[in-house]
């Protein structure tokens, strides 16, 4: 270069470095070149960055391009609250004068706003929703550097809105007439505020008594008023220069084009097009895009020229693109730019993983993956940990998601809702619950114990709860002691936390209790390495907060804690893999990779949907001169268009988002548009296709397990007989295998679990009461009362309920008088039948007038019909008449079974309650021989014979799904 840059005074010296080169080397290598000869040159000069990434991508360009001992400039990062960058904190290197009061915490912010705008009966969460967007909005209008005066001037306007854009207008001017007062009263200001002031400050005395050395600022998009400030004084300072990246020179855009950007009379604009935020920039500097020169310096390998220009085609404004029939082949060819499309997100993020995993095993190439979708982030970095790779994630990871982060949203999760089967087993199975390491296996056991104890219907609310759950266990599933000894080991740590939470009806003291029970649950594991630590800071802010006083109920601490926790960022502290990285959009800004990877470009991605601002409507943002609402479809096209300008570079799309197809952006559309159609990365797409698939995958035929005669089962219950004949394949499952469904955790109460409650109460109403009429509603009352039930089965099941209970008492009743009386119920019986134990228990039996027994099987839904029956189904009351038949229940002697009822709770008719009979069709010894072959048949064909256990034999009896898995129904099904 002839002169220093900016040599001249008062006149503006700006440069842009095109898309096509790396911004940060290209930077570096023009400074090296201007100041290089001198190796203390450099050090007597300064430049301003937008991000502290961008800082420490030009520090790594310098490293790269000195080959040898460099001082390096002064790097300040003023940051970019547009972007949701972390505003001001950077510009007291500058020996700015401290005048200015201090800036309130962001914390101490919302949670004052939270208080401020909560209404009556809102909860704390939602709060600190609408106190969080109510910053935003007050961040904006501060960096628009928008009056107080201008806001109330719009009343008028706002009155033509609808009723809940008035409202919320009316909230915003009270908030904004109220908040400067709250400030002042602590001596504060807000961060947005104070940021500008400075920013102007600076301008004002640079502007008075230029700094000595260079002063440089590059890389600065925003178009905020105090920044455009600074920028008009630092490219007007002797040695000062202002560098843009990615502007548009003539060559590849027209004036026509360009001046249609806009902005018009009326201050509206295509802030949509990439270009449009850097020509409002300039117009806000007071520089022509003619004045604007471009940067004599490359920096490492780039693309081509061209590439700069054929990006700049494909995204010009939708009233020029009919030029591109007019662009000859090489000004629309994109050179070193593939694409691929796959099938769903997960099959994306393999590929993009191979992609990178390729890179590593070229020496010295560095890769980076740039994404606003976190999920693919993710995704991406799980994949990459199958080689051992961990890359080096810019954005970091929420505290919300990390391990010390989500202890203490299940320990707030656990103590709000209970102790619910379902958050006490999520805390008590979290990695970090059960205290030192050594004792971390008898812990798991433990939680193992109460995982099998717990499943089922919620218990009632609270530990007590639980004890009582605890020890009314179902010895059938689960040893009682087992349960208890394992509870025992639980519930003083539990008891613990709970105690510690107590006294917590604010945000600083759930704070408080936090810290202290998750040392109760983890001891000090929870604050241990990066995460950990960004845990315990984050409670002593929150404990040390202004607004920490905020009112809360246990319901609302979960949502409360995630809205908080979320806003906390955790990276790790010495980063990743050297050469592989993944940045969001706002770090991949002004730096490249040799090769980048443009992921999930699709509409609602990239660009983002733009969220509406609740508290001002569209139309009040634009009388403002606030941003419009494509304004971060103009940003992230931006961002596209100096991604896209690396050496190498892969754009990725998903055809499916979960069950829901997606739409490609626009974006990738218009490169398609321009060029004809992107070169497609087959080979990618096929490896990533291919890596998990097996070519040796055929499905399953029909299970038939044959075991040897010898080994099958000589003993059979009652109601395992339709399962032995309509599925055999079950019936090995559940008896050989030894398999048990377990019901889920928390669950409903069944139909299954109504019958059991129903048997219960009427086992007891006979052998308590002796089956006083007068006394069975009682029971059932206080059954279905109770409070473990949810209240909306209780109020349905209850009125139906009662009914059919009213119409057994009754038809018992009747019987008595006619002599029939009950025996017993719930009674156990076994004998041996044609050579196989054959076991059951009676619901009730009765003993007729003739001396006869009776059978009673009771039902909460509808009795079996008389089809089933006759197929040799449904016959469980029949083998119950065997087993009678032979002495086989305790204290009854042996006698003929003359009665065979269903008694049934459904409705019939216009009443609840049934009674019918099984026999009807047959006899009763008749029912009771065709019940003997049915049972001889199928034992001699499955349990003495030797006949495979054919999975759905007679699929129309075979409903339940308990072992439909583990047969692999899905593959046979239908085909074999």
């Amino acid at each position: 270069m002839a002169e220093p840059l900016g040599a001249a005074l008062r006149q503006p010296s700006v440069w842009s470095i095109p898309v096509q080169r790396s911004f940060t080397d290209a930077l570096a290598a023009g400074l090296i070149r201007q100041h290089g000869r001198d190796p203390l040159a450099l050090a007597n000069g300064r430049i301003l960055l937008p991000t502290n990434r961008a800082a420490r991508s030009l520090i790594e360009a310098f490293v790269r391009l000195s080959g040898g001992g460099l001082v390096l400039p002064r790097l300040i990062a003023i940051g970019d609250p547009e972007l949701d960058e972390r505003i001001g904190g950077a510009l007291d290197p500058l020996d700015l004068d401290h005048d200015l009061p201090p800036a309130l915490a962001p914390l101490d912010r919302i949670l004052l706003l939270a208080q401020l705008v909560r209404q009556p009966g809102e909860g704390a969460g939602e709060a600190v929703w609408v106190a969080s967007e109510l910053a935003r909005a007050l961040d904006a209008l501060a960096v628009a550097e928008v009056p107080v005066a201008a806001l109330h001037a719009l009343a008028p306007e706002a009155g033509e809105l609808a009723r809940h854009w008035q409202v919320a207008f009316d909230r915003l001017r009270a908030v904004t007439d109220a908040w400067p007062a709250m400030l002042a009263t602590r001596g504060r200001i807000d961060l947005a505020t104070r940021r500008s002031l400075q920013l102007r400050a600076i301008a004002a005395r640079w502007q008075a008594r230029p700094p000595e050395g260079f002063t440089i600022a590059a890389g600065i998009t925003t178009t905020a008023p105090a920044v455009a400030a600074l920028l008009a004084a630092v490219a007007r300072l002797p040695g000062g220069a202002v560098v843009l990246p990615g502007l548009v020179l003539a060559d590849a855009m027209s004036a026509d084009e360009w001046d249609a950007l806009g902005p018009d009379d009326d201050g509206r604009g295509d802030d949509s097009h990439p270009q449009y935020a850097l020509k409002l920039l300039l117009d806000r500097i007071g520089v022509a895009r003619g004045e604007v020169q471009r940067w004599p310096a490359a920096g490492r390998a780039s693309a081509p020229a061209a590439r700069g220009r054929a990006i700049a085609q494909a995204l010009t404004a939708a009233d020029f693109s009919d030029k591109w029939n007019a662009l000859p082949a090489a000004e629309r060819r994109l050179t070193g730019v593939r694409c691929a499309e796959f099938a769903d997100a997960a099959a994306e993020a393999q590929a993009i993983a191979i992609a990178l995993r390729e890179a590593v095993e070229t020496p010295g190439r560095t890769a980076a993956l740039v994404t606003p979708d976190r999920v693919l982030a993710t995704r991406v970095s799980a994949h990459l940990l199958r080689w051992g790779i961990e890359a080096d994630d810019s954005a970091g990871q929420p505290l919300a998601t990390l391990a010390p982060g989500t202890l203490l949203a299940a320990i707030a999760s656990a103590v709000a809702e209970q102790w619910a089967p379902v958050a006490l087993l999520a805390l008590a199975k979290h990695p970090l619950a059960g205290g030192a390491v050594e004792e971390r296996a008898a812990w798991l056991d433990a939680v193992r114990e109460l995982d099998l104890a717990l499943r089922g219907p919620r218990p009632r609310a609270g530990l007590a709860g639980v004890d009582a759950a605890i020890e009314a266990v179902d010895r059938r599933k689960l040893d009682p002691a087992r349960a208890a000894a394992a509870w025992a080991i639980v519930r003083p740590v539990l008891a613990a936390a709970e105690q510690a939470l107590a006294a917590a009806t604010t945000l600083v003291g759930l704070a408080a209790g936090l810290r202290e029970a998750a040392g109760a649950i983890a001891g000090d594991q929870p604050w241990r390495g990066a995460a950990g630590r960004a845990a315990s800071d984050w409670l002593a802010e929150v404990e040390a907060a202004e607004g920490a006083a905020l009112a809360l109920t246990p319901a609302e601490w979960p949502a409360l804690l995630a809205q908080l926790m979320g806003t906390v960022s955790v990276r790790r502290p010495y980063g990743g893999h050297p050469r592989i990285f993944i940045w969001g959009l706002l770090e991949a800004r002004l730096q490249q990779a040799e090769l980048m990877i443009l992921g999930g470009l699709n509409e609602g991605t990239w660009p983002r949907s733009q969220n509406s601002d609740p508290w001002l409507a569209p139309r009040l943002r634009r009388l403002l001169g606030l941003a419009g609402p494509d304004s971060n479809a103009g940003l992230a096209a931006h961002d596209f268009a100096s991604a896209i300008g690396a050496p190498r570079v892969l754009l990725t799309r998903a055809r499916r988002q979960g069950r829901a197809p997606t739409v490609a952006s626009r974006l990738w559309l218009r490169l398609q548009a321009m060029t004809g159609g992107i070169a497609r990365d087959v080979r990618l797409e096929r490896y990533a296709a291919a890596l998990d698939s097996s070519p040796e995958t055929s499905p399953v035929g029909r299970p038939r397990p044959s075991p040897p005669v010898a080994d099958r089962p000589r003993r059979i219950a009652v109601t395992d007989l339709d399962r032995l004949k309509a599925d055999p394949f079950a019936f090995y499952a559940k008896t050989m295998l030894r398999l048990r469904p377990l019901d889920p955790v928390d669950a409903d109460h069944s139909a299954a679990w109504k019958g059991t409650a129903v048997h219960e109460v009427l086992e007891a109403w006979l052998k308590q009461d002796d089956c006083d009429p007068a006394k069975l509603a009682a029971r059932a009352r206080t059954m279905v009362e109770d409070e473990a039930i949810h209240p909306m089965l209780r109020a349905l099941w209850r009125p139906r309920l009662l009914e059919a209970i009213d119409y057994i008492a009754a038809q018992v009743a009747k019987d008595v008088a006619a002599g029939r009386h009950p025996l017993a119920a719930e009674v156990d019986g076994k004998a041996v039948i044609a050579g196989v134990e054959l076991v059951g228990k009676a619901d009730r039996i009765d003993r007729l007038a003739n001396g006869a027994l009776g059978l009673v099987d009771y039902k909460t839904g509808q009795p079996p019909g008389p089809k089933a029956i006759r197929e040799g189904y449904a016959l469980q009351l029949g083998l119950l008449a065997l087993i009678a038949g032979e002495g086989g229940f305790d204290d009854i002697p042996a006698g003929a079974v003359a009665a065979f009822e269903y008694w049934s709770l459904a409705r019939d008719k216009d009443q609840f309650g049934k009674r019918s009979r099984a026999d009807k069709e047959f006899g009763a010894d008749e029912f009771i021989a065709h019940a003997r072959a049915q049972f001889g048949a199928a034992a001699a064909r499955w349990l003495t014979g030797d006949e495979p256990f054919v999975a759905k034999l007679d699929a129309a009896y075979a409903p339940y799904e308990d072992y439909d898995q583990l047969m692999r129904l899905e593959e046979w099904y239908g085909r074999d």
